[in-house]
């Protein structure tokens, strides 16, 4: 098994995502990352500004973020963002324990502003999905100015 299959199911598991949910956004994800790419944070999200839109699941590794669409009336599955961190710009989050929720938005290479809600379990869970973001974009601005 490689790094990015030993380390996506746990993350996946650890986020709540159901191994159903899990078995259809795999494929999708599988062609967007590389073998030896470990998974940081899965999560189960929409974008607030297109609620009809569909569910979207979250994949972040230390290179990529990944985000898969299923739409709501046909269940179809479509890749909605591929990005190498590297081009993403304007990285922001804002973690609302008290809605067990995280707002994520970055900038892609194209410019388009792109916005995702995570809902989260748990106010422990918002903490800990911070501080893998922190982690994976604070390591990313400090190997970048190095």
């Amino acid at each position: 098994m490689d790094v990015f299959s030993r380390t996506f199911l746990p993350a996946a598991a650890e986020a709540g995502v159901a191994i159903p949910t899990v078995s259809r956004h795999l494929p999708v994800v599988r062609r967007c990352v590389e073998s030896d790419e470990t998974t940081v944070l899965v999560g189960r999200c929409l974008r607030p500004e297109a609620p009809l839109a569909g569910e979207f699941m979250l994949v972040l590794t230390h290179r990529r973020l990944v985000v898969t669409q299923e739409t709501k009336v046909l269940h179809r599955l479509r890749l909605h963002l591929n990005a190498n961190l590297r081009h993403l710009s304007n990285v922001t989050w804002s973690p609302a324990a008290s809605r067990s929720a995280l707002d994520i938005a970055a900038t892609a290479v194209d410019g388009v502003r792109e916005r995702f809600r995570m809902r989260l379990s748990n106010p422990d869970t918002v903490w800990h999905a911070d501080g893998l973001l922190r982690q994976v974009f604070h390591g990313k601005q400090h190997a970048l100015a190095a």
